[in-house]
């Protein structure tokens, strides 16, 4: 597995067009990837998230199987003369994942549940979580058998913090998909290793093609 970081120059044309819609994106994403086994494998799949560290900067992270070449990326919205994208290992951090350890985390995921709109309704649908309190407890409910647990605070709640939460729309094919978004921020401790190996590689919760679903770790404190 690998991990990239990609710096998105959002002055250019082809930028905002990516940023426009997570299809568009993910498209482009998938296109840095020649061989499919490289986008994709058994129990680990290509994830990607942009993030944003300063109003001006915007980082594209991908995890994927293979090693990418997103040179179509630099040449429409990257910085040609000066930035290219930095990718690793990940397989070191993978490896070294034991019970007990805190980590500080960053997921931006699609909190959601599915139900029929009416009683009478034959199928069901996603809807999205909109409070803060259920997106929390989407996180926290699932998290021990993704092998981990949110570290609480002095006053017991989960140390987390949300933010950029958002529902928004956009085209995939004649259709429109609607999301509902949010980014948490907080400190986790691992529980079942591989199963917590599982979420980093294959992600959490839906909508994973349109930039939801991967979790990264830096040091805690």
């Amino acid at each position: 597995m690998f991990l990239t970081r990609f710096q998105i120059n959002p002055a250019r044309r082809g930028a905002r067009r990516l940023l426009s819609s997570p299809q568009v994106l993910h498209a482009a994403v998938r296109a840095g990837f020649a061989a499919p086994e490289d986008h994709e494998r058994d129990g680990a799949r290509t994830l990607w998230r942009l993030d944003s560290p300063t109003p001006t900067t915007v980082h594209l992270y991908i995890v994927s199987p293979g090693r990418p070449d997103l040179t179509h990326l630099v040449e429409q919205a990257g910085w040609p003369t000066t930035e290219t994208w930095v990718t690793r290992d990940y397989g070191p951090l993978l490896d070294g994942l034991r019970p007990g350890q805190e980590w500080a985390f960053r997921l931006t995921a699609n909190p959601s549940h599915s139900g029929r709109k009416t009683a009478d309704a034959k199928e069901t649908q996603r809807f999205g979580y909109l409070r803060e309190e259920e997106q929390v407890g989407w996180l926290t409910g699932r998290a021990t058998r993704l092998g981990f647990t949110v570290a609480t605070q002095q006053d017991g709640r989960p140390n987390v913090r949300l933010h950029r939460r958002q529902t928004y729309s956009f085209k995939r094919g004649l259709g429109t998909v609607t999301l509902t978004t949010a980014t948490y921020d907080g400190v986790l401790r691992v529980g079942d290793a591989d199963a917590f190996r599982r979420s980093l590689t294959g992600g959490i919760g839906h909508a994973k093609a349109y930039g939801c679903g991967l979790l990264t770790l830096a040091p805690a404190g």
